[in-house]
This record gives structure tokens, sequence and C-alpha cells, in this order.
């Protein structure tokens, strides 16, 4: 893992652990390597950082894939795939940002299947959970005429991985309409009617890596990402306290709702995920997905979204409702 010491990385680490998996902890912050070591003794940790590839080869070397947990993924992505390329292991990460996302699609793309490595980027919440149920909504289906994701958060503290994102990633985003992804301007937000617990609320298009990763794979002329209002307005005050744990897990009390519909001429089909804090979700599906490539359930090689290369409706029941509940309705 790369990054293991950060708020997201702590979550998969610990689901790793849970699962048997022996985890390296690698990063350039040598004092948070050994609070990584207080808690876990057991734990092996590497010093690594993106500018010194010879470090990231040693960090990878005996390893047989690489979670990037360090964002801001635009900085950290490109040199971690490249080692994880040098050195033949599969690669994941937790990026939402589409910039860093799209570059490892366009960049990477035939030389990890020629190495015959399986690259996964936006392997968490945001990105792999609504390509996942998109890929599962879809089913036999070729086609739709539109896929849309709304998220509904009730409140949002976020890391400061979070923040430093969001600060990079201000102005106009990538949006998936009439067949072509482009860069424009936001369209107006919408009304949207949530299952329980939430109800009808106001949501802003706001495309993150399930923009990119969808239209990679699933054929649609339009592409649609929402989140409700409360939570950007908690993530765009600095006065916004960092997530508090709740259990001994350290997973908070905040609810999610993803919301994921396909429709095909008069035809709907919708899935729905319910769970707590986004951040520790993000840890199951990373680590499910890392599981199931290293065990060679992944259908492919090269750079490939979620529901390209797994059995989109077998990984969700995988992980409903052990880490949160996922529905058809």
């Amino acid at each position: 893992m790369f990054g293991g010491y950060g708020h997201t990385g702590r979550f998969v680490v610990a689901e790793l652990r849970k699962r048997g998996a022996t985890p390296i902890a690698a990063g350039r912050d040598a004092a948070r390597l050994r609070a990584m070591r207080t808690a876990y003794p057991d734990l092996e940790t590497r010093a690594a950082n993106v500018a010194q590839p010879c470090l990231l080869d040693a960090a990878l070397s005996g390893s047989v894939a690489v979670i990037n947990c360090a964002g801001p993924f635009g900085d950290t992505a490109i040199p971690v795939v490249e080692a994880a390329l040098r050195s033949g292991v599969h690669y994941l990460d937790l990026a939402a940002e589409q910039r860093a996302v799209l570059t490892v699609f366009e960049r990477f793309g035939v030389r990890a299947r020629n190495a015959g490595v399986t690259v996964v980027p936006a392997m968490a919440f945001f990105g792999g959970l609504g390509d996942l149920m998109a890929s599962a909504a879809m089913e036999d289906w070729e086609e739709a005429d539109e896929i849309a994701i709304a998220v509904a958060l009730d409140s949002w503290r976020p890391t400061r991985g979070t923040r430093l994102t969001s600060a990079l990633n201000r102005g106009r985003r990538f949006y998936f309409s009439n067949n072509m992804l482009e860069r424009a301007d936001p369209p107006p937000g919408r009304s949207w009617k949530f299952p329980k617990p939430f109800g009808e609320l106001n949501v802003l298009s706001l495309p993150l890596a399930e923009t990119i990763t969808v239209s990679r794979h699933l054929r649609a002329p339009v592409i649609r990402m929402f989140l409700n209002e409360a939570p950007l307005a908690d993530l765009h005050n600095p006065d916004t306290p960092p997530p508090t744990p709740t259990d001994a897990s350290g997973r908070s009390s905040q609810r999610f709702v993803m919301d994921v519909i396909v429709r095909r001429r008069d035809a709907e089909r919708r899935l729905v995920a319910r769970g707590r804090d986004i951040y520790a979700s993000s840890a199951p599906i990373v680590v499910e997905a890392a599981e199931r490539i290293i065990n060679g359930l992944a259908r492919k090689a090269g750079v490939v979204a979620a529901g390209d290369t797994f059995d989109a409706r077998d990984f969700l029941s995988a992980l409903s409702p052990a880490h949160f509940e996922i529905t058809a309705h």
C-alpha cells in the first residue's frame, strides 16, 4: 500500500488484515509510518516517495498488487502506476479526480495490457461503486438512453486529502453527453427523489471519476453524476472538522445513499446502496477488487473500469449486506 497511513488507508490496512492478507505500508512520512507500526507491531513499513522511482520500486518488491491511497492522485497515480508496471504488479487506487483517472486510462492502457497487469483506477466509493452498480443495472442491455448516479450524504466531514484534492480540482469538469466526453460548465441543479432516509433533495451536477470510468465501457449517450447540496457546503466550509470516529473501527456516523438509474426507452432499472461513512466504505470495495485480481477473477488486463473487469452483480453481492446494503427498486 502506498499512503496507507492516511485516514482511508488505515481502513484499507484493517480490511486487508481482517481478510488474512499481509500488507506492506509505504510512504514518505517516517513519523506516520512509525505510528502505523505502533498500531500494528507486525506491520512491515517501507520509505518511498513519488520523486524517487528507485524507492518506489523497492517498496513494491515482493508484492503482487499495490493499492494507492495517497492523494491528490494527480501527483501520485502516474509514478506509482509506472512503478507497478516496472515491477509487474497490479495497481488499484482510490482516486475521485477525473483528470488523474482519465490520464491513467489514456497513458497506460496498452502498456498494462502488454505486461499482463491489471490497473483499476477509482476503485472506491466514488468511482468503483457507482460503476459496478451501473454495470449491474445494465446487465443484458447493450446500450441505454441515460445512466444517472445520484449520491446523498447527510454531512461531509472531509479529510485533509479530500480538501487538497478539492482545492486542486476547481473549474470546469468533464461531462458526458451526446456520446462525448468534454469539458464544460455544469448544467443547472435539479430535484432528486432519493429513497429513504433522505427523500426529495436538491442536487448539483458534480461529475467525478464515474463520468470517466462508466463512459469507457457502458454505452449510453448521457451519463450524469449528482450530489446533494448540503455536503458540498460542508466541503467548502473551512471550519468543517475532519471525520470523527463513532465506533471501535473508526467509522463515522455519516450516512449515504447512492441511487443509480439506467433508462432505455420506457424501461428503467434502479439499484440503491445505503450505508455509513464513505471513507470506511471504500476499504472493502478496493480490497475486494485486489483480492479478486490476485485470485485470477479479473476478466482482462490493462487499464479497466470496475464493471468491465469484474462480475458486477457477484461483486456487489460480496459487499452487501456485510459492509452496506444494496437493493433493487
